[in-house]
């Protein structure tokens, strides 16, 4: 029994000595010098590799490492010199002798002797416990070199035994996680942990925006306490999403392996690292493992007033529905970044008044703090003038892709000054409201100046008589879309003013549905039922609305369905309609309405046979495994015959997220006396008025009037030259995404999407009252660009892939009453174009002497027009108009 004690006590020392000994780390062997093979390359190239072969470089060299000091008590913590010799540069992939941009060079006349002797010069790395504590360099060295020596250091790093971990290295702070099987260790890095000084910028929509997947493992096999090689592999894959071809990717790999060994330099004396370093060489720093940023230098790229002059005409007003111009958008924005100020303001100066709303837009878009300082000294919001370029810097702002505080600071601060049109001063206020809510997307809803706004918006409408800028307090709070807003859109939902009606209870449909509270849901019932008091149609539809995209309970949607029968004669085909539309396209309310309709009392003929000219129609538009697009029409007529309200929509889908792309509503009322007819209840006393609102990715925008009372209806009756009037008009920056990806090799990648649209979106009403007829129409013109840019820029070499994709089209939608008889004949047209889709794929390579290969290739097709289908019924009416017509 003793000595079985004292055998199980003997066992227990030995393990835990054996324990204290174990290696935390690499460890090398005292005089003995390391000759390593060492390759780094980067490739870029689109998401699915291309026949040719990816574009990109690969480093090749031999690496001496060795010993330098190590620590008396602890054989983990040591002082490491590495040196980079026979350094060789080739392409990542074949290249024939013409494209091959490398061909007849050096390595030398490549890098130049200053970067080549920085390369090869001896660095130091202070290797503890398996982890790098300090990286010693010099500091006149180039970023880019210091960068490279990092990469290879940060190979040197591992941990042979399985855990997650916190590491610093060339890539930032990261969490890393090891695994340790029999001499090999796998090393994955979590790149979305990783914690660096780059900081790029997004598009918020995530519709609109780019996903990102990245990938970096690096396998060691451990030998003789030492790494006998190491081979890393990382990746990142970037996709537009809604349209996910438009997509690039970058690899790096790195391999380093063991060549031999062989007798080293002996081992230097000293008591610390410090003391060590400063006895090889005093100019070593001790610089940080963490890259660097590298300033991106480029040589005779041209200014930016240059720039402007070359892409001048592709911004004339004549050449916006061609894809050239978001092209040279898009370019343009680019170099605006890069620019000063007054560099700005030169072009701004300069341009002919064709071109400088187009600038305008460029300026804003660029979203830098010289663009927005050139604008607002270019810019006099006491000119009513100039209303058109007031009126699109403040649209550009309001669909600026990553707003920050500034911003919207400079838009309060035009606010509380002098404004010389009350249009452009109710603009302000409304893209103030659409600011907010991007940046409190951002999680910067408790800045200052949102604070200030928000308070401004929220107290707007109880703080002033005046219809219009109660209207304009509510735009802004509906697209601000607060939730404590929601209380003051419940009020107005039951306001006297129709007007207020109709944006509080859009607005409402706008939330979250988790939002709508029970007190939410009792007003909006009590509007469509009339509880309280009589309102117009358009009013209660809205309200109908709302009900049934918010969850409706059963009984909710039983009491919609009893109210058919006993509404305004068109509203009742109206509501029939929109029941059967949500049936069809199985909306989220399609169960609860089949539930419901099992009871023949809500479910009758006497119900579901009324008959008008008012409609609802959904359907979609396209359908893809990025993006499904869907189309909405609805149509409201009052009892005589004459568009009470039309309501066009267009939203995308991607990935569980929703955009509103496009919302264009024209509302008309007080018509009635022009046909000498009967306006229906609630109506009698409506101002003749007709107007356009729209809503433009998310961004609900400043109302358009066609005519207010009836002095001004007859005027621009017999001044109607039957073209539409401009909503909004211009160059908008949608995709938006910019980020320098840190590889672990030590490289950068710059990563650049962008996505611009051109676009026209202008809407008419004509009356006749000669022929009984009456046309509204909505006309949508554009032209989409949308470019994904990878580079990899070594000061002495560019490499990058640029996948781009464009497209030219043109939406219609027309409606056509004639009102000679009841009922009345409606026929509406939702028409598309033939229009081309082009897609182009770009490789370069280029020197810093000039010297650049170029390849590309393009993909073009043609996509045939068409009309979108909408009921039968529609077909049937639209044959009997266009027959009576001829």
């Amino acid at each position: 029994m003793f000595t079985l004690a004292v055998f199980l006590l003997c066992a227990a020392s030995c393990v835990s000595v054996s324990a204290k000994g174990a290696a935390l780390g690499p460890r090398l062997n005292n005089n003995q010098l390391y000759k390593f093979s060492y390759t780094t390359e980067v490739l870029v190239d689109r998401a699915r590799r291309s026949k040719e072969g990816s574009a990109g470089y690969r480093i090749s060299s031999d690496v001496d490492v060795h010993l330098v000091w190590r620590h008396p008590s602890s054989k983990d913590d040591q002082l490491i010199q590495l040196m980079i010799s026979n350094v060789r540069v080739d392409h990542a992939s074949k290249r024939s002798e013409k494209k091959n941009v490398l061909h007849g060079s050096t390595t030398e006349s490549l890098l130049g002797k200053t970067r080549l002797a920085a390369l090869t010069k001896p660095f130091l790395v202070h290797l503890k416990n398996g982890k790098v504590k300090a990286f010693y360099s010099y500091w006149a060295e180039p970023a880019t070199i210091k960068n490279i020596k990092r990469g290879l250091a940060s190979l040197l790093q591992v941990q042979p035994h399985t855990g997650k971990v916190i590491e610093n290295d060339v890539s930032g702070r990261c969490t890393i996680e090891y695994k340790a099987v029999k001499g090999q260790v796998t090393r994955t890095k979590l790149l979305e942990t990783c914690k660096t000084e780059e900081i790029g910028f997004t598009t918020q929509s995530q519709v609109l925006g780019v996903s990102k997947k990245a990938s970096s493992v690096t396998v060691f096999t451990l030998e003789d306490g030492f790494v006998r090689s190491a081979v890393a592999e990382e990746t990142h894959s970037l996709a537009v999403n809604v349209h996910r071809s438009t997509a690039a990717k970058v690899v790096s790999r790195q391999t380093l392996t063991l060549v031999r060994t062989e007798a080293g330099p002996l081992e230097a004396a000293g008591k610390d690292v410090a003391g060590v370093v400063k006895s090889i060489d005093a100019k070593l720093a001790a610089v940080g493992i963490v890259a660097e940023k590298v300033k991106a230098q480029c040589k005779g790229c041209p200014s930016l007033f240059e720039h402007w002059q070359a892409e001048q005409k592709q911004l004339e007003p004549a050449s916006l529905s061609k894809a050239t111009a978001p092209r040279s958008f898009l370019a343009l924005i680019q170099s605006i970044r890069k620019a000063s100020k007054d560099e700005i303001l030169k072009v701004l100066k300069s341009a002919s008044q064709p071109s400088l709303p187009q600038v305008v837009d460029a300026v804003t878009s660029s979203q830098t703090t010289a663009s927005l300082d050139a604008m607002l000294e270019f810019l006099n919001f006491t000119d009513a003038k100039s209303f058109v370029l007031q009126e699109r810097f403040l649209y550009a702002c309001g669909f600026s892709s990553h707003p920050n505080e500034r911003m919207l600071q400079a838009l309060l601060g035009i606010s509380k000054g002098k404004i010389g049109s009350t249009d452009i001063k109710e603009s302000v206020v409304i893209i103030m409201g659409a600011l907010v809510y991007k940046l409190c997307q951002k999680g910067e809803c408790n800045l200052p100046t949102v604070l200030q706004v928000k308070k401004m918006i929220l107290e707007g409408p109880y703080s002033t008589q005046v219809e219009s800028e109660v209207q304009m307090y509510l735009l802004a709070l509906k697209n601000a879309l607060l939730p404590e807003a929601i209380p003051i859109f419940t009020k107005y939902a039951e306001s006297e003013v129709g007007a207020y009606n109709t944006i509080s209870l859009t607005a409402l449909q706008r939330y979250n549905v988790n939002l709508m509270t029970d007190e939410v849901k009792q007003t909006v019932n009590r509007v469509y039922h009339q509880n309280r008091r009589i309102y117009e149609k358009n009013v209660r539809a809205a309200a109908a609305d709302v009900i049934l995209s918010s969850n409706p309970s059963y009984m909710e949607v039983k009491n919609l369905l009893l109210s058919i029968g006993n509404l305004p004669h068109e509203m009742n085909k109206y509501m029939l309609s929109k029941i059967q539309d949500i049936l069809r396209f199985q909306m989220p309310a399609s169960k609860v309405l089949r539930q419901v309709m099992k009871d023949m009392i809500s479910h009758n003929y006497n119900r579901f046979a009324k008959v008008g000219s008012s409609s609802a129609y959904s359907g979609f538009m396209a359908k893809s495994m990025d993006v499904t697009s869907t189309y909405s029409l609805d149509i409201l007529y009052s009892g005589s015959g004459i568009l009470r309200r039309s309501n066009m929509n267009i939203y995308g889908a991607s990935k569980g997220a929703m955009l509103h792309g496009l919302q264009v509503a024209i509302e008309a009322q007080g018509l009635e006396s022009l046909i000498a007819a009967t306006p229906d209840e609630g109506e009698q006393d409506l101002e003749s008025f007709a107007g356009m609102s729209a809503v433009l990715f998310d961004v609900q925008l400043r109302p358009v009037t066609f005519f207010k009372g009836y002095s001004d209806l007859m005027s621009k009756m017999f001044s109607m030259s039957g073209e539409p009037m401009n909503v909004v008009k211009g160059l908008i920056l949608l995709t938006d995404h910019s980020e320098v990806i840190q590889l672990q090799s030590g490289l950068k990648a710059s990563a650049e999407f962008q996505g611009g649209l051109a676009i026209d979106i202008s809407g008419g009403m004509e009356i006749s009252l000669w022929y009984r007829e009456s046309k509204t129409s909505v006309n949508n013109r554009g032209a989409l660009v949308v470019t994904a840019n990878v580079t990899v820029d070594l000061d002495f070499m560019k490499t990058g892939v640029e996948v781009s994709f464009e497209t030219e089209a043109s939406l219609d939608f027309i409606t056509t009453v004639q009102f000679s008889e009841y009922p009345f004949l409606v026929c509406m047209q939702m028409d598309k174009t033939t229009f081309p889709v082009s897609e182009y794929l770009k490789k370069y390579d280029s020197l810093s002497s000039g010297k650049s290969v170029l390849s590309q290739k393009s993909r073009k097709q043609l996509v045939p027009g068409s009309e979108f289908p909408l009921h039968q019924e529609n077909s049937n009416m639209c044959k009997k108009v266009f027959d009576s017509s001829w």
